[in-house]
C-alpha cells in the first residue's frame, strides 16, 4: 500500500459487495453515481466510520464512557486513515438561542471585542458614562430619605461555583461577622452557610448596618470606602424596606422572593468606581464578556430572556370567526364548562345582550369588557347545595384569564392549548436584539454589539475593515488580534458564499446546505493539516455561481495538506475534482460496485458508467419543444416578508414554473413564508398560520395547495415507505385472505408491527434489541426470539407465494414491483415509487434512515397515488436534492405528468436541467441579503438565458441552443419554438 492513498478491502456496509477501493490522499475526490449505489456506505459509513472509531479507541475508557464509540463498520481493513470530520447537512442548531454568530463563534470575539475596548453609555440619556467616586456614592445613599435602613454590602464573590469554607475563615479574620449569601443573611459565629460547591452562589459581605441621616455621613463614607476597597471598587446598598419614592438609579434589582419562596419588598443597588451616569443617576454594573451574552442572565433582556421574541395571545386568534354568537366565539373557551359559562352568562346580563348575538354586531366597548375584563363589578352567581350565591367582583377578561393561566398552570397540556392562540412577536423591550439595556449601549466605533449583529456578512466584513485607524494607542494593542480574528472569519464566511447570511439570523432557520458551508468555513479557518474531510452533496442550496465560489474553497482546504473526500451529483464540482469514483451499476443490490475510478476523462470514456454518458453527453435530459400557455395567473402582491422588495409575482397557472436565483435571494421566502402560508389561511381559514408580510394573493382555479418539503415521513423507525404510501395495507389485506390465515381467524391486525398480536413481543415488533454496553456505544443485535423478522412464529407460518410478511418487508421497491405483479392496487402504488427513482429502497427501510430528498420523493409518489382533480398547487423546494442525472429525469417525467393533469407545479430549484424543463421562470435577484429580494426576471427559460442581468440566464444559456443576450423582459409566456 502507498501512503499517498487510503486502502479500503473487503468493505461490506449496507450494499457494498466485497468492495476494495483507493482513494488517493492529499487530494479532491468525488464519489458519485445512481441514487441509492452505496456512495455514502462508502464515504460515510465506511471510511468515515472507521476513522472516528478508532480516533475514540485511542482515548481513554474515562473519557469513551462521556463520548460513547461508533460501531465498527463491516469491512476487512481500512489503511492510511487520518483523523476524520464528517461536515454533513444536518441543522447547525435546533436551540432558539443558537444564532449564525454562536455557531461560527463570531459572537464570542465580538463579546470580548466589547468588553475590553467598548465605550459604556447611558441607556436612558446616551451620555458616555465616566466613573463614580466614592463621595459621588455617599452623596446619593444621603439623598435617600431620612431614617432608611440600609446595609453597606462588598460583593466579594458573584456567581461562582465552590463552597467558599477558606473566604469565610478569612472574612472572621478580619472581623466580619455578617455575609449575605444569594440574598440570604448568615452569622458567620454562629451561623455558617454549607453550600453546595456544584452551583454558583454570590456573597456579599455586610460591611455595615446604617439609618441614613446627615450624622451618619462619617459612617457611612467609611463604611463605603471599605466596602469598595474589598470588593475592587465595587459595593451594594441593600435595602431591606426601600421606601416607595426612593429613586434607586437603573442598576436597582428588586427582589421578588427569597430562596424559600417568599415575597419580599428588599432592593439592592450597585455602584461602581467605573460605571455611572451622573446626569440620570443611573449605576451600571462592570461590563464583563458575559454582558452581551443573550444566554446569560448578566446580558439576556429580562423580558423575553434573550429569545428575542415573546408570546402574546393574539385576540385574532382567540375570535377567529367574528360572525359567530357570543357564546360559541372565544376559542379557547368551551361554553359547555360551567365556569366558563357562569361568567359569559354574568357579563351578558351585566350588559343586557343575548349569547345568540354575534360577535362583531355588540358595541365596541361591550367587545372590549368581554376580551380585556370590565372596570366595574359585575353579579356573578354560582349554585351550591344551600341555594344560589351571589358575589359581586370585575370580570376579569378572556385574553388577561389566559395570560394569567398561562404563567400560573403546572399543566402541560393547558399551556400548550393555551399557546395555540399566542402568537410570537418582537420583544417590545429589547426590539428582538436580545441584550438589556446597559449592553446595547456599550459602542465600539460608534456601533453597539446588536447593530453589527444585525448586518450581513459582507457588510460586518466591510465595517471591521481598517476599524483600527480611529483607535487609541491602548485600544489598538488590545484589539488588534481580536479584530484579526473576527475579519478571518468574515472573510471564510464570504468564501463559501454566505455573504448575506445576518449574525443575528436563528441558526435553526438555515438550510442543510447552509448549515454545512458553516461548518465547513469554520474548519477552513482552524487552518488543521493532514485531516480527512468527508462531505455530503456541498453544492445543494448553491446557485452555479455561488458554487464556483464554494470549489474555490474546497480546492484551498485541499492544498492546505488535507483529502477530500466528497459524495456529489454536480457536474461542476466532479470536472474540478482531482479523482472520481462511480459507483454502481445500479441501485440497491443492483449497486455496491465501483463502476469507473480516475479523472473525469476517463470516466467520460467508460461505457458502462451512466455518469460518464450524460458527462459525455451521450445521454442527455432533453429540452421541451414547446412550453405551456397559461390558463390563468396566480399573482402575490406586494410580497415584502424578510427581503423581499414588495414583489408583485405572477405565476402562470397550469404550469411547471421555477424560481430560481443566487443564495439568499428569497426564493424560500417568497415560497414558504408568502405563497404556501398565505394560502393556507386564506383557503382553509387556518388563523394560526402567519404568512410573511404580503398584501394580496389572486387566483382564480387553484382548489387546494400542497407543500412537498424534505421534512421525515416519520419520527419512529417504525415508519417506512410501505406504511406511509398505504402499501402494506394493501400487502397485510392479502396476508389476512390467505387460506391459512382465514383457517386461524387472522385478520388485517394480526400483520401489523406495531400493536401485540402478531408481532414478536420480545423485541416489540422493531427485530433488533438495544444492548447498552456502559463506555461502549450500544449495541443493536437481531432479536433471538425472532431472529430480526419482527413477528412471531404463528404469523410467520401464513406465506403469500411462498413469502412471509417479513420476506415482503425486505424486498426492494423493484423487487416487491415484480413479486405483486398481479395485483393492480399494488402494482400502481410501486411503480409510482419506482417512477420518483426509489426503485432501490427496501419496503421496510426505517424513516429515520431516509435522506431528505428521499423522503420529498416518497411524498410525491404518495401524492401521485391520490386521485387527480386538477387545480392544486404543488410546491417543492428543490426536489433534485441528492439526484443523480439519470433519476433527475424520471423525476422531471412525474412533475410534468402532475401538471399535463391540470395542476400547477412550482419548485425552487438550482438544477439548471430541471429549470430548462420549465414553462416559466421567476429568476430573483440580482444578489442575496439586502442586495436581493427582486425580480430579475420572468418568462420562458430561453428568454431569462437572453437577460444579460441574470445570473441564472448565463448559465442556462450554455444548456439552450440559439440564445442571444438581449433587454429584460418580464412577462412573456409562448412556445419555445415561436422565439
Amino acid at each position: 500500500m502507498s501512503k499517498d492513498e487510503i486502502e479500503v478491502r473487503g468493505a461490506e456496509e449496507h450494499n457494498l459487495k466485497d468492495l476494495d477501493v483507493t482513494v488517493p490522499r492529499e487530494a479532491f475526490t468525488v464519489v458519485t453515481g445512481l441514487s441509492g449505489s452505496g456512495k455514502s456506505s462508502l464515504a460515510f459509513e465506511t471510511i468515515y466510520a472507521e476513522g472516528q472509531r478508532r480516533y475514540i479507541e485511542s482515548l481513554s475508557a474515562y473519557a469513551r464512557n462521556f463520548l460513547g464509540q461508533m460501531d465498527k463498520p463491516q469491512v476487512e481493513t481500512v489503511e492510511g486513515l487520518s483523523p476524520a470530520i464528517s461536515i454533513d447537512q444536518k441543522n447547525a442548531a435546533n436551540n432558539p438561542r443558537s444564532t449564525v454568530g454562536t455557531v461560527t463563534e463570531l459572537h464570542d470575539y465580538l463579546r470580548l471585542l466589547y468588553a475590553r475596548v467598548g465605550t459604556p453609555h447611558c441607556p436612558e440619556c446616551g451620555r458616555e458614562v465616566g466613573e463614580q467616586s466614592a463621595q459621588q456614592m455617599v452623596r446619593r445613599i444621603l439623598e435617600l430619605p431620612e431614617g432608611t435602613r440600609a446595609k453597606i454590602a462588598a460583593p466579594v464573590v458573584r456567581d461562582q461555583k465552590g463552597a467558599f469554607e477558606e473566604l469565610f475563615d478569612d472574612l472572621v479574620s478580619e472581623g466580619y461577622s455578617r455575609v449575605e449569601v444569594d440574598g440570604e443573611e448568615f452569622d458567620l459565629a454562629t451561623d455558617r452557610p454549607e453550600l453546595d460547591e456544584n452551583y454558583d452562589h454570590t456573597v456579599d459581605v455586610v460591611v455595615d448596618r446604617v439609618k441614613v441621616s446627615g450624622e451618619a455621613r462619617s459612617r457611612i463614607t467609611d463604611s463605603v470606602e471599605t466596602a469598595l476597597e474589598e470588593a475592587d471598587g465595587v459595593l451594594k446598598l441593600i435595602l431591606p424596606d426601600p421606601p416607595a419614592d426612593a429613586d434607586l438609579g437603573g442598576a436597582t434589582a428588586r427582589a421578588t422572593g427569597d430562596l424559600a419562596g417568599e415575597e419580599t419588598d428588599r432592593a439592592v443597588v450597585e455602584f461602581s468606581e467605573a460605571l455611572a451616569c451622573t446626569h440620570c443617576g443611573i449605576d451600571i454594573s462592570e461590563i464583563e464578556t458575559r454582558s452581551f451574552s443573550f444566554n446569560s442572565p448578566h446580558g439576556a433582556c429580562p423580558e423575553c430572556e434573550g429569545i428575542g421574541e415573546t408570546k402574546e395571545v393574539d385576540e385574532e386568534l382567540v375570535v377567529q370567526d367574528p360572525g359567530k354568537p357570543l357564546r360559541e366565539v372565544f376559542e379557547p373557551w368551551s361554553y359547555s364548562r360551567s365556569y366558563y359559562q357562569t361568567r359569559l352568562d354574568a357579563v351578558a346580563a351585566h350588559f343586557d345582550v343575548s349569547l345568540d348575538t354575534p360577535f362583531e354586531e355588540l358595541d365596541d366597548d361591550v367587545r372590549e369588557a368581554f376580551l380585556y375584563g370590565t372596570s366595574e363589578q359585575v353579579v356573578f352567581e354560582r349554585r351550591t347545595k344551600n341555594g344560589t350565591r351571589r358575589k359581586e367582583k370585575r370580570f376579569e377578561g378572556v385574553i388577561p384569564n389566559l395570560e394569567r393561566r398561562h404563567v400560573e398552570t403546572e399543566s402541560s397540556s393547558t399551556r400548550d392549548h393555551i399557546e395555540k392562540f399566542m402568537a410570537v412577536t418582537t420583544c417590545p423591550a429589547c426590539d428582538g436584539t436580545r441584550l438589556k439595556p446597559e449592553s446595547r449601549a456599550v459602542l465600539v466605533d460608534d456601533t453597539a454589539i446588536t447593530a453589527v449583529n444585525r448586518m450581513s456578512i459582507g457588510d460586518a466584513l466591510a465595517h471591521f475593515e481598517g476599524m483600527e485607524d480611529g483607535m487609541s494607542e491602548r485600544d489598538l494593542t488590545i484589539a488588534e488580534e481580536i479584530l484579526k480574528e473576527i475579519r478571518a472569519r468574515l472573510g471564510f464566511m464570504c468564501e463559501v458564499g454566505l455573504e448575506y447570511l445576518t449574525l443575528d439570523r436563528q441558526a435553526a432557520t438555515l438550510s442543510g446546505g447552509e448549515s454545512q458551508r458553516i461548518r465547513l468555513a469554520t474548519q477552513i479557518g482552524s487552518g488543521l493539516v493532514g485531516v480527512l474531510y468527508v462531505l455530503d452533496e456541498p453544492s445543494i442550496g448553491l446557485h452555479q455561481r455561488d458554487n464556483d465560489r464554494l470549489l474555490n474553497t474546497l480546492e484551498e482546504l485541499r492544498d492546505l495538506g488535507n483529502t477530500l473526500l466528497v459524495v456529489e451529483h454536480d457536474e461542476a464540482t466532479m470536472r474540478r475534482a482531482d479523482e472520481v469514483i462511480d459507483m454502481g451499476p445500479g441501485p440497491g443490490k443492483r449497486g455496491g460496485e465501483v463502476v469507473a475510478q480516475g479523472s473525469i476523462d476517463e470516466i467520460e470514456a467508460t461505457e458502462g458508467s451512466i455518469t460518464g454518458a450524460y458527462l459525455s453527453g451521450r445521454k442527455e435530459i432533453p429540452v421541451p419543444e414547446t412550453r405551456r400557455e397559461a390558463d390563468g395567473e396566480l399573482t402575490v402582491r406586494g410580497a415584502r416578508q424578510h427581503n423581499l422588495a414588495n414583489l408583485d409575482v405572477s405565476i402562470p397557472l397550469g404550469c411547471f414554473t421555477a424560481i430560481t436565483g443566487v443564495s439568499g435571494s428569497g426564493k424560500s421566502t417568497l415560497m414558504h413564508d408568502v405563497l404556501y402560508k398565505g394560502l393556507v389561511r386564506e383557503m382553509n381559514d387556518n388563523r394560526t398560520v402567519d404568512p410573511g408580510e404580503h398584501d394580496a394573493i389572486e387566483h382564480e382555479g387553484i382548489e387546494t395547495v400542497r407543500l412537498i418539503n424534505q421534512s421525515p415521513i416519520g419520527r419512529t423507525p417504525r415508519s417506512n415507505p410501505a406504511t406511509y404510501t398505504g402499501v402494506f395495507d394493501h400487502v397485510r389485506e392479502l396476508f389476512a385472505e390467505t387460506k391459512l390465515a382465514k383457517q386461524r381467524g387472522y385478520e388485517k391486525g394480526r400483520f401489523s408491527f406495531n400493536v401485540k398480536g402478531g408481532r414478536c413481543e420480545a423485541c416489540g415488533g422493531q427485530g433488533t434489541v438495544k444492548i447498552e454496553m456502559n463506555f461502549l456505544s450500544d449495541v443493536h443485535v437481531p432479536c433471538e426470539e425472532c431472529g430480526g423478522a419482527r413477528y412471531n412464529d404463528e404469523t410467520l407460518d401464513v406465506t403469500y407465494k411462498g413469502e412471509t410478511i417479513a420476506d415482503v418487508l425486505d424486498m426492494s421497491i423493484e423487487e416487491a414491483y415484480e413479486f405483486f405483479e398481479a395485483d393492480t392496487r399494488l402494482k400502481r402504488r410501486l411503480q409510482l415509487l419506482r417512477d420518483v427513482g426509489l426503485d432501490y429502497m427496501r419496503l421496510g427501510q426505517p424513516s429515520t434512515t431516509l435522506s431528505g430528498g428521499e423522503a420529498q420523493r416518497v411524498k410525491l409518489a404518495e401524492e401521485l397515488g391520490k386521485k387527480q382533480t386538477g387545480e392544486t398547487l404543488y410546491l417543492l423546494d428543490e426536489p433534485t436534492t441528492g439526484l443523480h442525472s439519470a433519476d433527475e429525469r424520471k423525476l422531471i417525467t412525474v412533475l410534468q405528468r402532475l401538471v399535463d393533469n391540470g395542476n400547477t407545479v412550482v419548485v425552487v430549484e438550482h438544477e439548471l436541467d430541471l429549470v430548462k424543463n420549465a414553462d416559466h421562470v421567476v429568476d430573483l435577484g440580482p444578489e442575496g441579503g439586502e442586495n436581493g429580494g427582486e425580480i430579475v426576471a420572468a418568462d420562458t427559460p430561453e428568454a431569462v438565458a437572453g437577460i444579460e442581468e441574470s445570473h441564472t440566464g448565463r448559465y442556462l444559456r450554455d444548456l439552450l441552443p440559439g440564445v442571444e443576450l438581449e433587454g429584460p423582459r418580464t412577462d412573456r409566456r409562448v412556445a419555445a419554438d415561436d422565439d
